[in-house]
């Protein structure tokens, strides 16, 4: 048996809301059979019908990897509605977060399966961390100049340039110059704090 199969049965009484035909809805949709899902998300065939007939509950680890795969959040999944979201952000309205260093300020509405942000990036903040995480990221430089290490390759960006790459790449971010370096973020991750996403791992606490 596959260890991803083990777990206890479903508890009627602790189901989860409208995950079962969630969880089949949501793969016919992507147009991915039962075989194709189940082996993406490292689960038997059996197992994921089980999930997607009420008979099994889903890890949390499972409803993350399914939500990738289907190309959706987990509150989908769940079968949560969400609450309209303004479709403009205001600059005024962008409230600055501190972490590691770094300032960074929403540039989208939270819950999406993308997040936007904008991102000042001191000098000789954070740039030895590496950070390795599922999803794929999106840069693009403001003002001042980035130097971004994707595996072995290193580069050095200055305002106008991009990069879009797989965020499983270890990569590393740091400015170049004294003044610091401002960015545009776009990243896939899902059901994160936006500082750990994007920040890396936190030696301080958040304001």
């Amino acid at each position: 048996m596959n260890a991803s199969d083990a777990g206890p049965p479903a508890d009627p009484g602790d189901e989860l809301p409208a995950v079962a035909p969630q969880l089949r809805a949501l793969r016919r949709r992507t147009g991915l059979t039962l075989e194709a899902a189940a082996r993406a998300a490292g689960l038997s065939p059996a197992h994921l019908s089980r999930l997607e007939t009420g008979q099994r509950q889903p890890s949390l680890p499972m409803l993350l990897a399914l939500a990738r795969i289907y190309g959706t959040t987990v509150s989908e999944l769940l079968g949560e509605t969400v609450a309209d979201r303004d479709a403009i952000v205001r600059s005024g309205d962008m409230e600055p977060t501190r972490a590691g260093g770094w300032t960074y300020f929403q540039a989208g509405a939270p819950g999406r399966g993308m997040q936007a942000l904008r991102v000042r990036v001191p000098y000789g903040s954070q740039g030895d961390v590496v950070r390795v995480h599922p999803g794929e990221e999106w840069l693009y430089v403001l003002r001042g100049r980035l130097r971004l290490r994707l595996g072995d390759a290193a580069h050095l960006l200055a305002p106008g340039d991009s990069a879009h790459f797989d965020s499983l790449t270890p990569h590393r971010l740091a400015a170049v110059d004294h003044d610091g370096v401002e960015l545009l973020f776009v990243h896939t991750l899902l059901q994160s704090p936006t500082a750990t996403l994007c920040l890396g791992p936190l030696t301080g606490e958040l304001p």
